[in-house]
């Protein structure tokens, strides 16, 4: 018969490929480091192949080690959920719960859903990890948060979304800009103004040049912040005219600004979806059900 790999030696990898180090890797396995360096290379015994070189400096994953570490995420995931299943009569949000938002999002959605939240499920201690979507991406991945709320759309396989609410899109300049007398404006009048967006690797910087059509020209690229509080700064510098999601500025963020729909006749405003995404399980889903209404409420 076979040998396979135990789930144990596969938590000794994913721990060393998360930490990159066998010392930390054994501190969050809380086990000694020959163990662990044991047990990997037990792994590599099993899988007939070198996981890890250890004549690089530093650490480094083979070929097969990448494609191991890949699937390793997966099977020990699946092994989570399973446990979560067999748990049938614990209810649902109840205890430790990690929930991933991206700073465009979490800032503004917070201060009117945590009440809803915490009044409906009382047992539920919820801890935040604000960050990046490729990142919160990868955490529930490797199951290291429970559900993020992200902007979509995002394409990843093995990942589920429900959308709870859209986000247009303004067009938001200084009192004293040629177009801060206009009620409304068309995404084509936007080709040409000194667009301030957030860098590369915020979603909303790529959601927003989709939505209104824009081209990477329109973005006066040496200038771009990390946060919307920085991009509003800018825009109060007049060092141009900015986009911000309507819930960004329903919870102030412009207040001293003018802000301008933006709407194409015979169409709907340009926006981003926001949505709950959960590594599929059929128990992250009647989570993710029954959040939703209260982030429908949060964002009215």
């Amino acid at each position: 018969m076979q040998h396979l790999p135990t789930l144990r030696q596969l938590q000794f990898f994913e721990a060393l490929c998360r930490s990159g180090s066998f010392s930390r890797a054994a501190e969050l396995c809380f086990v000694s480091q020959s163990t662990l360096s044991s047990g990997i290379k037990e792994l590599e015994s099993i899988l007939d192949g070198a996981l890890v070189d250890r004549s690089a400096k530093g650490f480094a994953l083979t070929a097969a080690g990448e494609e191991v570490q890949r699937r390793a995420e997966d099977l020990l995931a699946d092994a989570r959920d399973l446990v979560r299943a067999a748990s049938t009569t614990r209810p649902l949000l109840d205890g430790p719960y990690r929930l991933g938002l991206i700073p465009t999002i979490g800032p503004f959605l917070l201060p009117d859903a945590m009440p809803r939240i915490e009044a409906a499920f009382e047992s539920l201690k919820l801890y935040l990890r604000e960050d990046l979507t490729v990142n919160l991406v990868d955490l529930l991945r490797t199951d290291q948060i429970d559900m993020a709320v992200l902007a979509l759309p995002i394409d990843v396989e093995g990942l589920d979304c429900m959308v709870f609410g859209q986000d247009p899109f303004l067009f938001v300049c200084r009192d004293d800009h040629p177009l801060a007398k206009r009620k409304r404006l068309k995404t084509s009048e936007l080709a040409d103004e000194p667009l301030l967006l957030l860098e590369d690797g915020h979603c909303l910087r790529d959601h927003a040049i989709s939505a209104c059509r824009l081209t990477k020209r329109a973005d006066s690229g040496s200038f771009a912040a990390t946060s919307l509080f920085t991009l509003v700064q800018m825009v109060r510098s007049g060092l141009g005219v900015t986009l911000l999601p309507k819930l960004a500025v329903t919870h102030g963020l412009a207040d001293d600004l003018t802000v301008i729909p933006v709407v194409d006749p015979g169409e709907s405003a340009p926006s981003r979806d926001l949505g709950l995404v959960w590594r599929r399980s059929s128990r992250r889903a009647e989570e993710a059900k029954a959040l939703l209404p209260l982030l429908e409420e949060a964002i009215r």
